[in-house]
């Protein structure tokens, strides 16, 4: 619906925003599009995954799948990137034209030098290291590394033995070897660590909903931290297309195991805007702090069109590993100090716009308005152009207190393949209190930063009823959004406890399985599900919007779990209500 646009653009101040001190998942950084031709037969478009975040002398340093270079950023917010080939001449040769750079790369500290290596099964990769690598400064610690591995981390323990872990497959299991550290030469042969137990333990279970219709679980991903004394052998898996795509833990007692898995999913983000938390890397900030990187999924014009995600993470008193990935595509705080990550660093502020009034200036086919809402990357909103003066207003509804806003580009009709440097997006965001005079809120119109899941925090807060963005220029295809997501707090009541929350498990034919009904909460549009194998320690957590009942097929058949639930609306969340199953 078209409606007469601004009718007073007042004079006031743009509202500030400085330094920021929240960030929103997806995590805005200038992801390539995918180099691969055959991948891109659905529409070309941005990926990136297998993230890997190493702290190097104080600053953060991000490598991910088929980038061309890596990031770099001292506070994990703003983040600057470095353009690089690893590929030598030799591997060009060897390698098919449709990749141009490193695939589920594995980074490391070693003594004084970043060291970094990518996926491969033959002998002709090399081990890169640098001391300054905010200045593209790398050298080879050695030519060939000759016995390779596909989706590799290496492990430096607290004696510096050196260790490497690699596999992917839904055959095959995960290795384990230890390195001579001077010369990378593998110590013996490697060794068997771990095996998918998909008959015991039900999110294993490849398919999105759990089922294993037509293929085996995939295991992928390694990463080792160690934590009093003990091994946390991380993974991801079942499958990177499929919502519940997360990092299992097994923990042992030496690097090179026996290890058990854990029941629970370490990362499970399986509801939300943005699903997924699977094949990633834990690491420290310069407070000590927990935290995982991982793999978002899309999965819209390529199974494996992807984004990056980071979570608050830890180990309780107990030594239990975790990752807090509760509300984890909303605004959370960047570390800035020592920091319980059990109570999260969310920032506390909801969404205000989930299935909301909406106007644009014009609809692509049927890539409707409505789609901006839905809290649904999958789905989205296009322009039939990318000219200026395209248009969106989201109506919140009443009168709120905006905190943020995030904006999420669509690739609709994209022309790039791979990594671009020098694109960018700009526009501007105005906000109302009556849908007649606007104020100016965010001027991006000189912007010069490619910007995909572009998260504005203000400085300060302002009180609307109507955002209105308005394109400016775009750096390919058409004007498209999947996601105009407005944070803050409303100004009505919390919603009411959730009643009549049952919780139903399979018989003894499959007690993997797990069914949740309640009755809906009238003033609720959300609803948090919690996850746990003990009362006190519900780590996992789904967020399902739009329905009273959620189909959970992950449990181990041989454990008890717990639950708990709360109803979410735009003023906060409402007290637990719990349930559990034998």
């Amino acid at each position: 619906m078209r409606i007469l646009l601004i009718s007073l653009l007042l004079t006031i101040p743009i509202v500030g925003f400085s330094q920021q001190k929240t960030y929103c998942n997806p995590i805005n950084v200038d992801y390539g599009y995918c180099p691969i031709p055959n991948f891109t037969t659905w529409g070309k478009h941005r990926t990136s995954a297998d993230p890997v975040i190493v702290n190097y002398k104080g600053d953060y340093y991000l490598f991910s799948t088929n980038q061309t270079g890596y990031w770099w950023s001292s506070d994990m917010s703003d983040w600057h990137f470095v353009s690089r080939s690893f590929f030598t001449d030799e591997i060009k040769e060897a390698m098919p034209d449709n990749w141009d750079d490193l695939c589920a790369p594995a980074a490391w500290v070693q003594g004084d030098s970043l060291c970094v290596f990518g996926s491969t099964y033959s002998r002709i990769f090399p081990i890169w290291v640098s001391t300054n690598p905010k200045g593209n400064e790398w050298t080879k610690a050695v030519e060939h590394f000759d016995i390779g591995g596909w989706d590799p981390a290496f492990f430096v323990d607290d004696d510096e033995r050196l260790y490497m872990y690699n596999g992917s497959s839904n055959v095959y299991p995960m290795y384990g070897i230890e390195l001579d550290r001077a010369t990378f030469q593998p110590q013996g042969t490697r060794k068997e660590m771990l095996l998918l137990n998909d008959d015991k333990i039900g999110w294993h279970r490849f398919g999105e909903h759990m089922d294993n219709t037509f293929l085996k679980p995939f295991m992928e991903g390694a990463w080792m931290t160690k934590h009093n004394g003990k091994y946390y052998l991380q993974w991801g898996g079942p499958g990177t297309e499929f919502s519940h795509y997360g990092d299992g833990v097994a923990v042992g007692n030496s690097p090179l195991g026996h290890f058990e898995h854990v029941s629970l999913p370490f990362s499970m983000k399986a509801g939300g805007f943005i699903r997924g938390a699977g094949h990633g890397a834990t690491f420290q900030d310069n407070w000590s702090n927990y935290w995982h990187t991982s793999t978002m999924v899309i999965n819209v014009k390529n199974n494996f069109e992807r984004r990056i995600g980071i979570w608050p993470a830890g180990f309780d008193k107990d030594d239990v590993m975790y990752c807090n990935t509760v509300f984890g595509d909303y605004p959370h705080y960047l570390p800035a100090g020592n920091a319980n990550h059990l109570e999260s660093r969310f920032a506390g502020w909801m969404l205000l716009n989930y299935n909301k009034p909406v106007q644009v200036s014009s609809t692509l086919g049927a890539y409707y308005a409505n789609n901006l809402v839905d809290e649904d990357i999958k789905t989205y909103w296009s322009a039939k152009t990318a000219n200026k003066g395209e248009w969106l207003i989201t109506d919140l509804g009443d009168v709120s207190t905006v905190h943020a806003v995030q904006i999420n580009y669509a690739d609709q009709d994209a022309e790039f393949r791979g990594k671009q440097q020098g694109i960018y997006h700009q526009y501007v965001v105005y906000y109302s209190m009556d849908g007649k005079k606007w104020n100016k809120l965010i001027d991006k119109s000189k912007n010069k930063k490619d910007v995909p899941h572009d998260y504005v925090e203000l400085d300060k807060p302002v009180k609307a009823r109507y955002l209105k963005m308005e394109n400016i220029h775009m750096p390919t295809g058409k004007f498209a959004i999947s996601g105009f997501r407005v944070f803050g707090l409303g100004s009505g009541e919390k919603p009411s406890p959730v009643e009549n929350f049952v919780a139903l498990r399979g018989n003894d034919t499959d007690r993997r399985n797990g069914w949740f009904k309640w009755k809906p909460v009238e003033n609720a549009y959300a609803y948090n599900i919690y996850i746990g194998t003990h009362p006190d320690k519900l780590y996992n957590c789904v967020m399902v919007h739009g329905k009273n009942e959620y189909y959970y097929p992950g449990m181990d058949k041989t454990l008890p779990y717990y639950f708990a639930i709360e109803a979410i609306n735009e003023n906060g969340t409402s007290e637990w209500v719990r349930a559990s199953v034998e």
